[in-house]
């Protein structure tokens, strides 16, 4: 059998199977050839270049032993690989992380926010860094910066040691452990924060791929904003002068507008609309 061959009887198998997509994929084709590909080594760009390839016995068994186990544990593709990417940069991750999709990576990478910063970032805080990925691109994309990353899991942070090791900017990310704003030292430029916002009713209703990750990163309350309330109220005095706030909210919007109707937050186009991302001054703020 040929790679694209066995690439679309393993989407057909994914999408008879209902499994969930969202961890770096959004349908079962591309979640197909991620799997294949990785499975039998090749680069995840080179579907085009391999599709013609024959499969030995081995590999057809191998990649359809991997597709089994997507289908029957509903873990993400992610999981499974130990690797996902954002942005063009691979990062590992495991279930001690959610797996990194940030929309706050795309607004690094276009700039849009930079009209906001009164000059360029010298102290970054990443709250939430979870598997370290925003901290990481942040740090690259601001060589002079140095970034200040926290999670209140140590277990995030551990995954996150690997990341800014294997992209060599451990001399300027600092990890550091605790709960929002109290592993943090100082005033900052610029923080980013991709928080656990999502509402106790949506949690409810997550398909088993979502449920997969650890809540504690995905659990925003009743509303969603049990974390971001009290960001909001303490934010402003760790802001420097014409200091920024980028915030992921996801789906959220709504619940953000009625739990801070007197803020008038900068929303920021992404892939995923204008309702996921907003920028904050600390003007704004106080």
């Amino acid at each position: 059998m040929k790679l694209i061959d066995a690439v679309e009887r393993a989407a057909a198998r994914l999408d008879a199977a209902g499994v969930g997509f969202g961890h770096g994929t959004t349908n079962a084709f591309d979640e197909a050839a991620w799997l294949l590909l990785w499975r039998l080594g090749l680069p995840l760009d080179a579907l085009d270049d391999e599709a013609g390839r024959e499969l030995g016995d081995a590999e057809q068994a191998a990649v359809d032993d991997l597709v089994t186990q997507r289908i029957a544990t509903r873990r993400p593709a992610a999981y499974l690989t130990g690797e996902a990417w954002l942005q063009g940069l691979p990062f590992h991750v495991d279930e001690r992380v959610i797996v990194p999709r940030s929309l706050i990576a795309e607004v690094l990478a276009d700039g849009s926010a930079e009209p906001w910063l009164a000059e360029e970032p010298r102290r970054i805080l990443d709250l939430c860094t979870g598997n370290g990925s925003l901290a990481v691109l942040a740090a690259l994309a601001w060589p002079a910066a140095q970034v200040d990353a926290t999670d209140l899991s140590a277990d995030a942070l551990a995954v996150a040691q690997r990341n800014v090791e294997r992209h060599g900017v451990a001399d300027r990310v600092r990890l550091r452990q605790g709960d929002g704003l109290a592993a943090s030292q100082g005033r900052y430029d610029l923080v980013l924060c991709n928080p656990p916002y999502v509402n106790r009713a949506s949690m409810q209703a997550l398909p088993a791929e979502f449920r997969a990750e650890p809540a504690l990163a995905l659990d925003g309350g009743a509303d969603g904003m049990d974390f971001i309330r009290p960001l909001l109220r303490d934010l402003p005095a760790r802001l420097s002068p014409g200091g920024v706030l980028l915030l992921e909210v996801g789906h959220e919007r709504g619940h953000f507008e009625a739990a801070f109707a007197h803020l008038q937050p900068v929303w920021l186009s992404t892939s995923a609309g204008d309702d996921a991302v907003l920028l904050l001054t600390r003007e704004n703020l106080a």
